[in-house]
């Protein structure tokens, strides 16, 4: 239904702006990223557990399913590790603006999984997304490390989009997200354990520690998480990781609104980034058209 997708398409919108925060959150948040990410994929799969009780959703599900789910919840706690580890090393911008190249990957990773052929204006967008992200590596090198990181991070989350976009149209969002949230937080929980990582300093968290993780937590993450699945349903994997293209955008902004001169980056920089946003806007355009076309 075109209405349908179109409600989906602004929807994507305002959750990507919400991820544009957690970015914020994750600078703001005092403790290392391993942690961070420990305490998000833990309150939050709280959450949902809650949220799945409260709406009496069926939660039995096939095998190969839970295997599958498992699998994403590793490789989206992978995601946000090396995301804020990203950010620890660099800044939120340099960050941001990496994750771009997240639209190149799955321009190619779509057609592997979802067994169609290649749509030439989707490679060649991701394209351009990846030399609006060269830009930005000419006159950022200092920022090596982070950008590493954050190109790792971009894989993984067109990866988990990607898989995630078949799973979407088969089940409900909240147990999507309670079952690859859960698993997260599990595994996460057996590496930490064997590195000595559950010490008493680490369950010691300031209050504005604890704030933030859970506005990270609940927004940025249960709600966010679960809506971002949602909108799957009607969007293809590739326009859903291109929109995302726009959480530098967002994010970048807030970050100067926030941290002003240690966010400040060189014209250049910002012109990789605009880039970037033309190629989204231009995507949803080509898509809309298509739709309209076909119906």
């Amino acid at each position: 239904m075109p209405n349908d997708n179109l409600k989906s398409y602004l929807h994507l919108h305002v959750i990507v702006f919400i991820w544009g925060f957690t970015a914020i959150l994750g600078k703001l948040i005092s403790i290392e990223a391993l942690d961070l990410v420990w305490y998000r994929m833990l309150f939050a799969s709280a959450i949902m557990t809650f949220v799945v009780m409260f709406t009496k959703e069926k939660i039995t599900i096939p095998f190969n399913v839970f295997l599958g789910f498992t699998v994403s919840g590793i490789i989206i706690a992978a995601h946000w590790l090396t995301f804020y580890q990203a950010i620890k090393v660099s800044n939120i911008s340099i960050t941001l603006a990496c994750l771009s190249s997240g639209a190149f990957f799955a321009s190619i990773l779509e057609p592997i999984f979802h067994k169609r052929k290649v749509i030439w204006y989707e490679l060649f967008f991701g394209l351009i997304v990846v030399v609006g992200l060269g830009i930005i590596f000419n006159v950022e090198t200092q920022y090596a490390a982070g950008i590493y990181l954050a190109i790792t991070s971009a894989f993984l989350s067109a990866l988990f989009s990607v898989i995630n976009g078949k799973y979407a149209k088969e089940y409900h969002p909240n147990i999507i997200s309670l079952y690859e949230l859960s698993s997260g937080v599990f595994f996460l929980s057996i590496y930490m354990f064997f590195e000595g990582s559950f010490t008493p300093a680490f369950f010691t968290l300031s209050s504005t520690d604890f704030i933030w993780l859970f506005l990270l937590s609940s927004i940025c993450t249960a709600y966010a998480f679960s809506a971002s699945v949602k909108v799957m349903k009607f969007l293809s994997s590739f326009t859903v990781m291109l929109t995302i293209n726009l959480e530098p955008i967002y994010g970048i902004i807030l970050a100067v609104l926030i941290f002003k001169d240690g966010e400040h980056m060189t014209p250049l920089f910002y012109f990789g980034a605009l880039l970037i946003l033309a190629t989204v806007i231009a995507n949803g355009i080509i898509k809309s058209n298509k739709k309209i076309t076909t119906n």
